[in-house]
């Protein structure tokens, strides 16, 4: 009898391509994952596993082994959703990972209302910037995610999973109260070409955006400094260094010396929940989604 647990690190070895990967993706040691491929190996009397260069590469029965461990595991979760459908109760436990102000401006409120609601239900959760979610929810180490993009740069989903919109999320510039912009009702981005930009870090995907948008426009902005939270953002630009682009969703208090201006052209943020389709029917899911639909009307 092929062992469940095997057959799970088998699929993540397949899917993330390397040892230490797939231990980051299970959250175990690389030790652990080396030791279940050993019994593996014993169990099905084949090499799944061959060196390759420093690293290891499936064989050819690993990956006909790794086909079938990734549709046993999807019918696994399956066999959960159809079990939470027909008992009818939002019970167990779903984990739901969102980018930072998501998590600051929707998780208190939806958490609430699930605690209150779902008593039996378990939530746990977690902070991951909208590319890691989506790959974090396709490994199954996340039931659920808060993802983004931007109405000018979509952020690709890949198949196997559905979404559900939660919210428009508009987006302001940050500048000096000092800043010659600062008494204006609205002002387009171009207004900012000669301006020094505080921004996202590089390799993020909201930072992706903000290059693209501004090269867009035949700027090419002069990043001056990076910082992933907005609170470190907006801090910089009340000390007089430089401006920026900051959503409204969990935004919070703005420091004083900071005035903000809305984007003549509308800058939205499209805010949307993900989940792999063949967890669709638990009820814990769609429970979650709906406390985060909620959450998101009133934020």
């Amino acid at each position: 009898m092929l062992n469940l647990e095997r057959l799970r690190t088998l699929d993540a070895l397949a899917r993330h391509g390397s040892v230490s990967a797939a231990a980051d993706g299970l959250h175990v040691t690389t030790s652990a994952v080396s030791q279940q491929m050993a019994k593996l190996e014993r169990e099905v009397g084949q090499q799944l596993l061959a060196k390759y260069g420093r690293g290891v590469r499936l064989t050819d029965a690993g990956r006909l082994l790794a086909d079938h461990a990734a549709r046993i595991l999807s019918q696994v979760e399956l066999a959960q959703a159809d079990i939470e459908a027909q008992r009818g109760q939002v019970v167990g436990e779903v984990r739901v990972g969102a980018f930072p102000t998501a998590a600051r401006g929707l998780f208190p409120a939806a958490l609430a209302a699930l605690r209150t609601d779902h008593p039996e239900l378990r939530v746990r959760t977690s902070e991951l910037e909208p590319e890691h979610a989506v790959r974090h929810v396709i490994r199954g180490d996340l039931d659920l995610a808060v993802a983004l993009d931007w109405s000018n740069k979509r952020l690709p989903v890949p198949g196997g999973l559905a979404r559900e919109q939660l919210m428009d999320d508009a987006a302001d510039v940050a500048m000096p109260a000092d800043h010659p912009l600062a008494g204006r009702a609205e002002v387009d981005l171009e207004d900012f070409a000669n301006d020094e930009w505080v921004s996202w870090p590089e390799g993020e995907f909201c930072y992706e955006w903000l290059m693209f948008t501004l090269r867009a426009k035949g700027i090419e902005p002069r990043i001056a400094h990076m910082a992933g939270e907005h609170h470190t953002q907006l801090a910089l630009i009340a000390a007089g260094f430089g401006v920026c682009v900051t959503p409204r969703l969990g935004r919070g208090p703005v420091p004083d010396g900071v005035r903000l201006v809305p984007v003549r052209q509308k800058t939205l943020r499209h805010i949307y929940a993900i989940w792999r389709t063949d967890a669709d029917r638990r009820p814990s899911i769609r429970a979650a989604v709906g406390a985060l639909r909620v959450a998101a009307a009133s934020a």
